[in-house]
């Protein structure tokens, strides 16, 4: 028998798996979480940095990827070269609030540059006035398409708890809109988020991913997500939920989140969005857990007769 067509053929599979890297790695995402000083309940940045990681690293029709959480930059170079796309959870932007803020930006904007993506998560959307110059030049606006701004002087953004904000898709077709329907919290959607174009419209590249009509009083259709895909070839998704930790409960709510994460990672989202089992909300250490309030009765929704 003559076995050198077959040895050949091992041969050439083996050169050109080994000698692609690439068929063996990983697609990593670096969840960084930020100073917080919320109560418990809200916020919880650092049980969320970890269910992130759990859903990330437990996507059922997702494969390939794992997640590192790390309450300070890290300091290692090959964990930021690592990244395909960074996650920032946190009260408002966590490279502005960490210490060595220059370096961290400096690093961060390498990163951008060589097209990781970004994504930020509530407060994490934030800037402070001392953060930005007084026209709200920032570089977060060009890497995430925009941002909640934080009593700054170029713009007002407006952060209030709502009953029951519906959230609403506006972009059905695009990938980070695959799987989830229209929903409605209790939580604390920013209003009036800075997108930085004439009349504050959004810019080149950048896509309104969700609305919500707020306030109750005096709706407009406010921009509550959003996505861009930059110059560079990174991309960007800005969420300005969930405010309360149980709302990671929400189905729609996480999928949507785990969408624009694997999008910003440049995998493919599956045509019915992420997959994900309800994570158990207590195991990833919250300091509390507080239950859902009671529906409001239908003369208490917004609108209803009295």
């Amino acid at each position: 028998m003559n076995l050198r067509p077959l040895i050949t053929a091992f041969a050439f599979l083996a050169t050109v798996l080994f000698s692609n890297t690439d068929a063996f790695a990983e697609t990593r995402v670096l969840v960084v979480v930020g100073p917080s000083n919320h109560p418990p309940g809200s916020h919880e940045v650092a049980a969320g940095g970890r269910l992130m990681k759990h859903c990330i690293e437990h996507m059922e029709n997702v494969r390939g990827v794992k997640a590192d959480v790390v309450t300070e930059w890290p300091k290692e170079q090959a964990v930021l070269d690592a990244a395909s796309t960074v996650v920032f959870i946190g009260d408002q932007f966590p490279p502005m609030r960490m210490p060595d803020s220059v370096a961290i930006m400096a690093q961060l904007g390498a990163m951008m540059k060589r097209g990781c993506g970004i994504v930020c998560v509530h407060y994490a959307t934030g800037l402070r006035a001392e953060d930005v110059g007084d026209d709200g030049a920032h570089p977060l606006l060009g890497w995430l398409g925009g941002y909640f701004a934080t009593k700054c002087k170029h713009h007002q953004s407006i952060a209030k708890i709502y009953a029951a904000a519906t959230i609403t898709p506006a972009v059905p077709a695009h990938p980070v809109s695959r799987g989830w329907r229209e929903f409605t919290l209790n939580d604390e959607p920013y209003i009036n988020n800075y997108f930085g174009g004439e009349g504050n419209a959004v810019k080149a590249g950048v896509t309104v991913l969700a609305t919500s009509m707020l306030p109750p009083n005096d709706p407009k259709n406010e921009r509550v997500a959003w996505c861009v895909e930059r110059a560079d070839g990174g991309r960007g998704f800005g969420i300005v939920m969930p405010h309360f930790y149980r709302n990671w409960k929400n189905e729609d709510l996480r999928r949507f989140i785990l969408n624009g994460i694997v999008w910003t990672a440049k995998h493919e989202v599956p045509a019915d969005g992420v997959k994900t089992a309800a994570p158990d909300l207590a195991a990833f250490a919250p300091a509390s857990i507080e239950p859902l309030p009671p529906k409001p009765k239908p003369a208490e929704l917004p609108g209803a007769p009295k």
